[in-house]
């Protein structure tokens, strides 16, 4: 049990201390090297873990989409009214960037640049079908107009917040706590008023 901890605990430091060079160099300017010398240990280790740097990208997206996927799931099982439901995905999805900025960084800068976006269609559509149905089942509860289409109000919702992360990637808006706090309300404010029946 111990080895299997090791292993993980020498993966999580490589993973972390991709996101931290990727963030700063970005992720074609960055080299292996790089990462091993952030991560403290010898060239060569990383390839123990990871075939190639193109697996680390791989793997961050996957680790972070497949938590927000497992997220969205809860939030959708809840049952809890569409105001709530969409403030806890906002918060999540929102947050993340007081948790993980440096990996929020690298998937808003590189993931959709990656030429293997198409190979994760399926994995991406999950959130946006899971925010569908949520819509969809308020709309069945009376909570949400009857001329709404569920599914274009998911993108509606995922845009926005998906615009607010990129403008603090950016540092065009402000990303402090209170500035999350902010935005978690006003995306659930604007949204929530549009969709009410």
């Amino acid at each position: 049990m111990a080895v299997v901890d090791r292993t993980e605990d020498r993966r999580r430091t490589l993973l972390d201390a991709a996101s931290r060079v990727f963030a700063r160099k970005g992720f074609h300017a960055s080299r292996v090297g790089d990462i091993a010398e952030e991560a403290g240990v010898a060239h060569g280790l990383l390839y123990h873990y990871f075939r190639s740097k193109d697996e680390v990208l791989e793997t961050l997206f996957r680790e972070t989409w497949g938590s927000l996927v497992l997220d969205t799931q809860r939030i959708e099982e809840s049952g809890t009214p569409l105001r709530e439901q969409l403030r806890r995905f906002s918060r999540i999805y929102l947050g993340s960037w007081l948790v993980a900025p440096d990996s929020i960084r690298v998937l808003v800068r590189e993931i959709g640049r990656s030429p293997g976006v198409g190979e994760r269609l399926d994995e991406i559509k999950a959130v946006f079908l899971a925010l569908g149905r949520m819509i969809e089942a308020a709309q069945q509860r009376g909570e949400v107009r009857a001329d709404c289409e569920p599914m274009l109000a998911a993108w509606v919702v995922y845009g926005a917040l998906e615009e607010i992360l990129t403008g603090w990637v950016l540092g065009q808006l402000p990303g402090e706590e209170e500035d999350v706090e902010r935005a978690v309300a006003t995306v659930v404010d604007v949204a929530h008023a549009g969709l009410a029946a």
